[in-house]
């Protein structure tokens, strides 16, 4: 099984803010804008509030996007149900260069998605949010997918169940290698977990290293000797893990290393 390290949700760069680590340790990973999709922010909820309503709290009202990119598509509650029939899978979408990564890295059918993004503490006062004063961003692992179905070029017409229809990868021929990657139902360790999910935070789910810059990471000592996409020996450091400024998913050659695999899975299991 191989192990993707997957970066979504915003950063400085798409987004220009930090998803909120919220009082009650969800890791809301927020949706990068896109003005061409179809989900707007005041469609998405999470215990009875809109993004639209938790963006403008954490920013003052400064952010000013409305439409975004839902992908991954992975928090069941997050989709406003009266856009549509009821039926819904957790998926993945990518295309373009990183698709042709992926495809080269031999990502297949029983691989696992670790979805990281830029994170920060946040608390409520007076009804809103707020971002903790003093607090510092850093990446964190959000989620999980273990692909079930690898689906090329999908189309709304055949695969309904796909963000409600709306996913932001159905339909669209205009990006090269178009594909959704479908989450398996249940974990293939372990029948009683789903294929996908999301977490709360846990210190384990935390790349950044204390009191370094948020691509400077705490990685475990079995990952060393095991090749890591867009990344080289040097990326190791003395006392931190130098992660990649470019690519979006980092796939780690985790086929037959029990010690990593285990790392992996046990991530899973802490973080729910």
């Amino acid at each position: 099984m191989k192990v993707i390290l997957s970066r979504k949700g915003f950063d400085s760069k798409f987004g220009g803010y930090p998803s909120p680590i919220l009082p009650d340790g969800t890791l809301l990973s927020l949706p990068i804008p896109d003005e061409n999709d179809k989900v707007t922010y005041e469609r998405l909820f999470y215990e009875g509030k809109t993004y639209a309503q938790i963006i403008a709290e954490l920013t003052n009202g400064k952010f000013s996007h409305t439409n975004c990119h839902l992908d991954p598509d992975i928090r069941l509650c997050d989709l406003d149900i009266s856009l549509g029939p009821f039926d819904w899978k957790p998926a993945f979408g990518q295309s373009g260069i990183a698709r042709t990564h992926l495809e080269k890295q031999e990502v297949k059918e029983g691989d696992l998605f670790l979805f990281f993004g830029f994170f920060r503490e946040t608390e409520e006062i007076g009804g809103k949010y707020q971002y903790v004063k003093g607090s510092k961003p850093k990446h964190i692992i959000w989620g999980y997918l273990q692909i079930g179905e690898i689906i090329l070029m999908p189309t709304k017409e055949k695969y309904p169940y796909l963000g409600m229809g709306m996913h932001p990868h159905l339909d669209r021929n205009d990006k090269p290698n178009n594909t959704i990657f479908v989450a398996s139902d249940t974990l293939t360790w372990d029948k009683n977990k789903s294929g996908a999910g999301t977490f709360k935070y846990k210190p384990e789910l935390v790349l950044t290293k204390d009191d370094l810059s948020c691509s400077r990471w705490q990685l475990p000592d079995c990952l060393k000797d095991v090749e890591i996409s867009y990344h080289t020996k040097e990326s190791w450091k003395e006392n931190y893990f130098q992660s990649a400024g470019i690519g979006q998913e980092f796939v780690i050659a985790a086929d037959g290393n029990e010690e990593v695999e285990k790392w992996a899975k046990d991530l899973i299991i802490k973080g729910q």
